[in-house]
């Protein structure tokens, strides 16, 4: 079943990474890979889609927005190569879900523990913004990450990370009634109290340079992750 498993999530990403569905993010990634960096002019960039990233058997899922221009885009992974992924990666390794505290490239030995890693949208986007047409492209591969899983939770990083998880698990009858709106550290229940969202603000440097997140707030998102997780595992009421 585990080599079934990676074999789907293998076949998932490499229809991710051929992906040419809009053309002015493949045209941003393009232009950026060509441009470059002063400070990454030795780097071959990617300038791809860039894939999920992860255990194929996670039961914690964490959302993104999308791929940094000279983060993601130039080193193929996602949270890798900027400071949200310090952030990120940091807080992972903390929780244990991750087996190293940081992130620099495809081949640094990092390896997600009972965790994954997708985005809404996995071309980076001029600005960092995506338009709400280039989301509904990449629907399918978030809708299809989803289903592959087998997720307890989900981790949602920022606004347009939770507007998208939100609408696809009303979609799927995970989530009834009244839309939750999205605050950090906010947990909802999902699926009659099988899974749950937690929202946490996104690890940006816009956010962290302004303490407006803080390394504490983003630990306390991921224990709580690792706590709901534990108490799937024990069979306890999750409340």
């Amino acid at each position: 079943m585990t080599s079934e498993k990676q074999t789907a999530w293998n076949e998932l990403n490499r229809r991710i990474v051929a992906c040419e569905r809009c053309v002015r993010l493949r045209e941003y990634c393009q232009e950026v890979a060509s441009q470059k960096r002063a400070a990454y002019q030795d780097w071959d960039y990617w300038g791809l889609p860039v894939p999920n990233f992860g255990d194929p058997n996670a039961r914690l899922l964490i959302i993104g927005l999308a791929p940094a221009a000279h983060g993601g885009n130039r080193t193929g992974r996602v949270f890798t190569g900027d400071r949200s992924g310090d952030w990120l990666y940091r807080a992972l390794h903390k929780a244990g879900f991750a087996n190293q505290p940081t992130s620099v490239s495809r081949d640094d030995g990092l390896t997600l523990i009972d965790c994954a890693i997708t985005n809404p949208c996995h071309c980076a986007p001029p600005e960092n913004k995506p338009t709400k047409d280039e989301i509904a492209n990449c629907s399918e591969w978030f809708g299809q990450t989803i289903s592959l899983l087998p997720i307890q939770v989900v981790v949602a990083l920022g606004q347009t990370a939770w507007t998208a998880f939100v609408d696809h698990a009303l979609m799927i009858g995970w989530l009834t009634g009244r839309r939750p709106h999205f605050s950090h550290g906010t947990e909802v229940p999902l699926d009659d109290q099988r899974r749950w969202l937690i929202g946490s603000f996104h690890p940006s440097p816009r956010n962290t340079s302004t303490g407006r997140l803080t390394e504490s707030m983003l630990n306390a998102v991921f224990a709580g992750a690792r706590s709901r997780i534990q108490r799937g595992e024990s069979g306890c009421a999750t409340n």
